[in-house]
């Protein structure tokens, strides 16, 4: 896992490359419950932002056809916690109503109603595929 330096005017960031397998999800909720305890999130923070990563890791072990995919933890501003997973497919995300008998397929909905927003951002490699949080800004 990478912990990237903080400079003047840059928020904090972790970020890890995993095997693109089911039990990656598990080690990529860890990544983001590491992240949160480093920057003193609170427990809604967490437990939100656990769920997203869960998620999202999910769809991309599912649908992503990749060995690997990036886990990262990031605060892109004071007031705003991002998860993302970066894999090797160009295929978007499709947000769906599942049917009441289906076994999955819930998993965009999660992140749609747990998320501030949330978004793909296509890569030259593959893609992105991000959820955003609100948190509570660091009394200073």
């Amino acid at each position: 896992m990478t912990n990237e330096r903080v400079r003047p005017g840059q928020y904090p960031r972790q970020s890890a490359t995993l095997t693109s397998e089911a039990a990656t999800v598990p080690v990529a909720r860890q990544i983001v419950r590491e992240a949160c305890a480093e920057w003193g999130k609170d427990q809604d923070a967490v437990e939100t932002s656990t769920l997203l990563i869960s998620e999202i890791v999910t769809n991309a072990v599912r649908h992503g056809h990749s060995h690997s995919v990036r886990v990262i933890a990031e605060r892109p501003c004071p007031d705003r916690l991002r998860v993302a997973v970066v894999d090797k497919s160009r295929r978007m995300p499709e947000l769906h109503i599942a049917g009441q008998d289906a076994i999955g397929g819930r998993g965009l909905l999660l992140v749609d109603a747990l998320s501030g927003r949330w978004g793909t951002d296509l890569l030259p490699w593959g893609k992105r595929v991000w959820a955003e949080i609100a948190i509570k800004v660091d009394d200073q």
